[in-house]
């Protein structure tokens, strides 16, 4: 609290420096209680704030609670939990999100249950670093309250209605129910209806939509509960019915409430008949173990439905399904899958419904595989690998053995943002000065735009800093060229590029090496479990911010850009090639 009382000027400009100083005094009282060994907020019921460390750049971050009134903490009793995403605000600082969190239960408060309102690191509708805030806020609030796992729900409005359907798809196996309000499901039709805009995209940027478009994972939504609220005159209505759309595809018919003659809010009477469908069907919880698996990816991001779990793709960027039927009678495992080449089916401890002596058959595309029996916990996990259009059996160590995407280590370059990464500025000298220029002018922009954007500070280090230890517990963002630093240099020979002074080669297609710099991410020679990424910070700039539905990734696993060509606020510079790599992180042809 005594950070954030000092940090953000624009909260005191803005009329509120008493509250200011009721948050710091808040703030140097609770300090005290803590050096004496007592922490009251671990009883407190109403409005609460907490906050944890972030693992990603070691921020601090913020998160509201509203607890029970009957909440006790020694009561073994697990609780419900709703998780309500905020709406867009551009004055939405720590300070201001606080001081709403301590002043308003906000929109709903189901009786009995907890509700916690992520900051989700300012308004990115919960994605790329506001998508790893969500879980780390809810890791750290299990940490001190015992919630119920089958009784989860999303909900939100506006950019939390966006979050909510984004959260609920990619997620799906984790909720009771999810309950989005307006907000925006994809990127193209969204900004043609609600701004006019007709994008023309690069063609590597129009596939890396399918990362956050919902209506991509619709399918997903057999497993979540949904119902759906717009206004009848909000334009953001468009996002509901483009869901409708999708799901009708999946011959799932989406509950669509409307208020009548309503535009951006909640109708009074709708609002009612969402918290009695949404509290039915937190009350009878979600199935833990459904014996019949529907799944819809087209990344390993997000790769896991309840207990199959996709571990490699045969193409990124093409719709990857699962359809899985557990039948514990004869006992066999079903399954259809298109476009995958490994999974792994995982049941938790004391859940195998299949008896401890069998021998199950996993039928697999026509192919009928005898596996293993289940462990003495009633625990089962077995793995598989496509190899030559077969399916065969395989250890769970081969998930983690030779270059290839996996979950986690799959690209694009935005993707080394959501976890702990680490700048590395060089300080050595140059192989040109243009270049230079341009590089230390991006890396300026990356960190005062993660400050703007995340509201963190990126971690940055001088290359002759970085110890072993950064090298096991962070990505490695390098900046400059294999002259100017030391780190790049000990890589590049290990990296899929030739760079000299004179030629930059990527994809077999040579640049001069005194205008054109490389863009890439790809897993660390020095230690693969770890990107290393190349010249750049999350990739979407200025010009997006104007509208959340445009923060897609703007480029894919490499690029190669033209520094002579000017910055703005779409690029970096020239694009002169990008694409991305193929499942073993090779070339795979240029985009």
């Amino acid at each position: 609290a005594v950070r954030w009382a000092l940090d953000y000027d624009e909260f005191f400009k803005s009329n509120e420096t008493h509250t200011a100083r009721v948050l710091l005094n808040e703030g140097m009282k609770r300090a005290a209680q803590l050096r004496a060994g007592q922490a009251p907020w671990l009883s407190a019921t109403g409005l609460v704030v907490r906050g944890y460390r972030s693992r990603i750049d070691g921020s601090v971050q913020p998160y509201g609670l509203v607890v029970p009134a009957a909440f006790q903490p020694a009561s073994p009793h697990a609780w419900r939990l709703d998780f309500w995403f905020h709406g867009r605000g551009e004055t939405l600082t720590e300070l201001d999100f606080i001081h709403g969190r301590m002043r308003s239960p906000g929109e709903f408060t189901p009786p009995d249950a907890f509700v916690l309102h992520p900051y989700g690191r300012y308004c990115n509708g919960s994605r790329f670093a506001g998508e790893t805030d969500f879980f780390e806020a809810f890791e750290h609030a299990s940490r001190y309250y015992r919630f119920d796992p089958d009784r989860l729900v999303v909900r939100g409005f506006s950019l939390g209605g966006a979050a909510c359907w984004h959260v609920a798809t990619h997620h799906a196996w984790r909720w009771a129910a999810a309950a989005p309000g307006a907000g925006f499901s994809e990127t193209a039709e969204f900004l043609r209806v609600f701004q006019n805009e007709t994008l023309q995209p690069a063609g590597f940027e129009r596939k890396l939509w399918h990362l956050y478009d919902a209506t991509d994972y619709a399918a997903n939504l057999y497993h979540c509960p949904t119902v759906a609220y717009s206004g009848e005159v909000d334009r953001q209505k468009q996002a509901a019915d483009a869901m409708a759309r999708a799901l009708a595809e999946e011959r799932i018919d989406l509950v669509h409430l409307v208020g009548p003659q309503t535009g951006h809010k909640y109708h009074p009477a709708t609002r009612e008949e969402i918290n009695r469908r949404i509290d039915a069907l937190a009350a009878r919880g979600r199935d833990p173990l459904p014996w019949r698996v529907r799944f819809t990816t087209w990344t390993l991001r997000y790769n896991r439905m309840h207990w199959v779990v996709v571990d490699g793709l045969e193409r990124h960027w093409q719709r990857a399904r699962v359809t899985a039927d557990l039948d514990p009678h004869r006992p066999a495992v079903t399954i259809f899958t298109t476009n995958v080449s490994a999974l792994t089916l995982a049941v938790p401890p004391g859940a195998c419904p299949f008896e401890v002596t069998a021998t199950p058959t996993v039928e697999i595309d026509g192919q009928t595989i005898a596996a293993r029996r289940p462990a003495s916990d009633r625990s089962w996990e077995v793995a598989f690998r496509k190899s030559a259009g077969r399916w065969q059996p395989a250890a769970a160590s081969d998930g983690e053995s030779g270059l290839r995407k996996r979950h986690g280590l799959q690209g694009p370059i935005d993707d080394a943002f959501m976890d702990s990464f680490l700048m590395v500025r060089p300080t050595g000298r140059p192989w040109h000065e243009t270049t230079a220029a341009w590089a230390a002018a991006e890396l300026t922009h990356a960190t005062n735009h993660w400050r703007r954007h995340f509201r963190g500070d990126a971690p940055v280090k001088d290359d002759a800093a970085v110890t072993d230890e950064d090298l096991a517990a962070h990505h490695l963002v390098l900046w400059g060229d294999p002259g100017s630093n030391r780190l790049l240099a000990r890589l590049v020979d290990r990296l899929p590029l030739r760079w000299t002074p004179g030629e930059l080669v990527a994809n077999d297609q040579s640049h001069p090496a005194g205008r054109h710099m490389p863009v890439l991410i790809y897993p660390n020679p020095l230690n693969p479990r770890r990107y290393v990424v190349l010249n750049s910070g999350f990739t979407f700039r200025e010009y997006d911010y104007l509208n959340n539905a445009r923060q897609t990734p703007k480029l894919p696993d490499w690029a190669v850009v033209d520094v002579t060509r000017p910055v703005t606020s779409r690029a970096p510079g020239g694009i002169a090639a990008a694409g991305f790599f193929d499942e073993q992180w090779q070339w795979s042809g240029r985009e």
